[in-house]
């Protein structure tokens, strides 16, 4: 198993000119975690990852590696590898020549390398491709591959930008099960960058929000999503009703909004059905209410087919107090 040690970020800060791109973050990511990075584009994600991984100057801050403080040193001397979106893999070599490319620049002999870029295949399953070209593979074997080729020099961090945002929806979800097989299994940390909830929320031991060069909440997947800090987590997350206005905002997650065509009592909402989406195993029933308020409730479908809602259907919802989560200002 591969040695790990804990990732810190102090006032780390990215400026291209007079543009902030990331802005003073101080993060941990303990030793053997697989991390996150997760908002939209231009959020500052990539630029983390980049300078992490040495491809992007430091414009203010440190990086620190296992205690060493690794800003200004080369992307080779730090311990951590990238897996780049498009796997750049040379279109010219072999997929074992692939794997094996940094070894041969460091000048380890044909037979060493060789033998561990076998070693590497048969961990990501690509043991009888070695002699292909990356023209003959699938989009998920060029990306098993890569990650062959950037495992190879023993990093003790793992860094990725969009991995998987090339690949089809059903490969996609394979390959986020394998991505989780392989950390567990070499167990030292993934810092993966992606603006996918889903696919953060199925990856992660901890995902870090970001927005405008800033992270606006770190945590575990079930906190992040069942406590948003700002209403910006709570919007990006997904799966959240935002209500109020000012400081006094709060958060009610779509499943836990309760709708009746009859008020059961004087606190229901009324509301009017603006819009109905059969999403197999949920149905999402767009609402309006009459003081103007957008609604979402996502209601079982076994639920919803035994007492069906139309649009223009004037429903009234509600939802248990607990179900209510204070944002912060």
């Amino acid at each position: 198993m591969m040695r790990d040690r804990g990732l810190e970020l102090v006032s780390l800060t990215k400026r291209y000119g007079d543009t902030v791109a990331v802005d003073a973050i101080n993060q941990k990511i303990a030793g053997g975690t697989y991390a996150c990075l997760l908002g939209p584009s231009g959020c500052g994600k990539s630029s983390t990852l980049r300078m992490i991984a040495g491809h992007e100057s430091v414009s203010e801050g440190d990086i620190i590696l296992g205690g060493k403080n690794v800003t200004d040193l080369a992307p080779a001397q730090r311990g951590t590898a990238m897996m780049f979106q498009n796997y750049a893999l040379f279109p010219h070599l072999s997929v074992k020549d692939n794997v094996a490319f940094s070894l041969k620049m460091k000048g380890v002999d044909k037979a060493k390398r060789h033998a561990e870029a076998s070693r590497l295949l048969e961990l990501v399953d690509m043991s009888a491709y070695g002699d292909r070209l990356p023209a003959q593979l699938s989009g998920g074997q060029q990306q098993r591959v890569a990650l062959a080729r950037a495992l190879i020099t023993q990093p003790q961090i793992l860094l990725l930008d969009e991995p998987l945002s090339a690949l089809d929806p059903f490969l996609r979800i394979r390959m986020r099960a394998e991505l989780k097989k392989l950390q567990r299994e070499l167990g030292i940390s993934f810092i993966h960058v992606t603006h996918s909830q889903d696919e953060a929320l199925a990856l992660a031991d901890r995902i870090i929000v970001m927005n405008d060069g800033k992270i606006e909440q770190d945590g575990p997947p079930r906190e992040v999503f069942n406590a948003p800090r700002t209403e910006f987590v709570a919007r990006f997350i997904g799966g959240h009703n935002v209500i109020g206005h000012g400081a006094a905002k709060l958060a009610v997650r779509t499943d836990r909004v309760a709708l009746s065509k009859t008020p059961a009592d004087d606190g229901m909402i009324d509301a009017q059905v603006r819009e109905i989406e059969y999403l197999g195993t949920i149905v999402n029933v767009s609402l309006l209410t009459g003081q103007g308020d957008e609604f979402i409730a996502a209601v079982p479908e076994s639920e919803f087919f035994s007492n069906p809602f139309e649009i223009g259907d004037t429903v009234f919802l509600t939802w248990k107090p607990d179900d209510a989560h204070q944002l912060a200002a």
